[in-house]
Order: structure tokens, then C-alpha cells, then sequence
């Protein structure tokens, strides 16, 4: 019986309270909009996201956070957040994703967190990761991170029915990427290079009619990979990552932190399994959510969560009038 009463508390945990978690965290990174100090932003939304994470009954270990315990003095990896009272789960968590893009007040910057069944999240190191993706619909194995990206995209353009010209690809634009995005243009298939966000640049493969995003490619961060892996567990869709180790102390770090083979290529149920909830809400205006909203006695908000044992997906706008709750202790 008590399995069963931890079970109906951590389905409750996994809609509305994860909600306000990153509802909490959006709120006071957004205040700091525009404001052109990365810091302090991220620390506002450190600080509000621990203190809702420390009210939910659980026994949370945070496995992918902002940084190492030496590195960080808030939402570490390794640190135990919860009250204590329900179940153990594991959490990955960005409580600002994109925070170049909340300073500069530019969109797609949001809060966001994964909680699973305990020992079901990837501990990854926060170093990189190679990662691809494509959404729901597609023969299992399509696209493979050992095979080229003319490969990939020949093979998904035949699965899809159209041209490869008709094929439109999600980069990160950075320097590291200049081989990888020359070599997608010889097929003639477009790209849509991004400044930061590629979580929800893997996101946005489930929906292509509506994003115009039909694959993910390339190197971003190992945590975001985890936090992308989770988000397609409950929508749908394929995933592969793999540790980039570019040092010694890299690669001692992977192993500290449990992955046995740093050179792995990760599944997606491997970087997220068990029972996942997902959540994010919009900082700035965005693709996939708007941002928070300051009005006359009102705070709006829009937030995404997902389930995978349910398949469910819930979008909820909210409005708030009590302004007292965002302040913090």
C-alpha cells in the first residue's frame, strides 16, 4: 500500500507542482530581462527553483544541475532537494536555459526540468555531447550518430516521402559545427542555425509542419542532451548522444560520475528511462512558449508538461495575482 500511496503523490507532484516550480524560476529570471547580466539572472532562477523544489514531497537528487558541488552553491550535482516525505527520484534541471538570450531579452529562453524514477536519468558531466534527433513516426534507427549526416538525411528524406531539399536541419551556430554544416548543404537540404536553446531545438523535431524542424544535429551540452531526451521520451521521437572527452581530467570527471565508457553512444532511454516528467516554461517569447508576461496586477505565464507513461501533454497559461509567492525567503 505504501508503494502505491508514493505512486499517487509522485503523480501529483508530476502536473501542477512541477508547474509551478519552473513557473517560479521563469518569474524571477524574467525580471532580469534585458538587462545584460548573465549572472545574476541564472542566480535568480537558481534561487527560486531551489526553494519550490525543497516544499515538494520528495527525495530528490539533482543528477544534472549547475555544475559540480566545488563549482556551484545552489542546485549542484549531488545535491538532495525535496522535504523528505515521498518518493526518490532524480532531477535534471536547467533553471535557465539560454541565459545569453534572457540578458539580451532575445527568445527561446525558458526554465526547465526533468524528474524521473530514481537511478533513470544519465549523470552526465557538463562537457559535450554529440547529439541527433528526429521526431515521432519514423522506422526505429533511422538516423545513427556513426553514420555521416549525408547518410542521415538521405535516409530520412526516403522515410518522409520528399526530397532532400524539402528537409530542414537544426544547427547550433558555432565554429565547431563549420564541417558538419558545409557537409548538410552539399545535400541541399536546409538548416536553421541557433544561437542557444537546442533543447528546444530537438523539441521542435515533433512538430516539423508547425517549427520546420525535422532533424537535430551536432554538438551542444551534455546536461541540455539529457533534459532534450527527456522531453522526447514523452512526445515521441529518437535520440542518440555521445560524451565529447577532449582531456584527460574530462574523462576522469565522466567516470567519477558513473559513465563507465566515456565514449558510449547513449540511447535515448538510456539518458532519460523509468517514469519522466517534463516541464518548461518561457522566459522570453519563443517558438514553442511565450514569455512572462508583467502586467497591472498580473503575472502571466505559459508552460509546457509532459508525462511519458501517459503520453500526455499539457499546456498551461496562467495567470497570477498573488505576487507575494515570488519572493524570495
Amino acid at each position: 500500500m505504501s508503494e502505491i500511496r508514493e505512486a499517487a503523490v509522485l503523480d501529483r507532484i508530476l502536473t501542477l507542482e512541477i508547474v509551478r516550480v519552473v513557473e517560479r524560476a521563469a518569474v524571477s529570471a524574467a525580471r532580469l530581462r534585458g538587462m545584460g547580466n548573465e549572472k545574476d539572472a541564472d542566480q535568480a532562477a537558481v534561487d527560486a527553483m531551489r526553494r519550490e523544489l525543497n516544499q515538494l514531497p520528495i527525495q530528490g537528487t539533482v543528477v544534472i544541475g549547475e555544475g559540480e558541488r566545488d563549482e556551484a552553491p545552489m542546485l549542484y550535482i549531488g545535491e538532495e532537494v525535496g522535504n523528505k516525505n515521498g518518493p526518490k527520484v532524480d532531477i535534471a534541471l536547467d533553471p535557465l536555459e539560454g541565459t545569453t538570450l534572457c540578458a539580451k531579452n532575445q527568445p527561446n529562453s525558458l526554465a526547465v526540468i526533468s524528474i524521473a524514477d530514481e537511478g533513470s536519468l544519465l549523470n552526465a558531466p557538463d562537457v559535450y555531447m554529440d547529439k541527433i534527433a528526429i521526431g515521432p513516426g519514423y522506422p526505429e534507427g533511422l538516423v545513427d550518430l556513426d553514420r555521416t549526416a549525408i547518410e542521415n538525411l538521405t535516409a530520412l528524406a526516403k522515410a518522409k516521402g520528399v526530397p532532400i531539399n524539402e528537409i530542414n536541419v537544426c544547427i547550433l551556430d558555432r565554429p565547431r559545427h563549420a564541417n558538419l554544416i558545409e557537409e548538410v548543404r552539399t545535400t541541399g537540404a536546409a538548416i536553421r542555425l541557433i544561437g542557444d536553446g537546442d533543447v528546444q531545438g530537438v523539441i521542435h523535431t515533433t512538430d516539423p509542419d508547425e517549427t520546420g524542424i525535422d532533424i537535430y544535429m551536432g554538438i551542444g551540452g551534455a546536461p541540455e542532451g539529457v533534459l532534450a531526451a527527456s522531453a522526447l521520451r514523452c512526445i515521441g521521437g529518437q535520440m542518440q548522444g555521445r560524451l565529447v572527452i577532449n582531456n584527460e581530467e574530462q574523462r576522469e570527471r565522466a567516470i567519477r560520475m558513473g559513465v563507465t565508457d566515456p565514449g558510449k553512444k547513449f540511447e535515448m532511454i538510456e539518458m532519460a528511462g523509468g517514469d519522466v516528467t517534463f516541464a518548461a516554461t518561457g522566459v522570453t517569447d519563443g517558438n514553442m512558449l511565450s514569455g512572462v508576461k508583467f502586467g497591472r496586477g498580473v503575472i502571466k505565464t505559459e508552460t509546457v508538461v509532459m508525462r511519458s507513461t501517459t503520453g500526455t501533454v499539457r499546456w498551461v497559461k496562467t495567470e497570477h495575482r498573488e505576487f507575494e509567492k515570488f519572493h524570495l525567503d
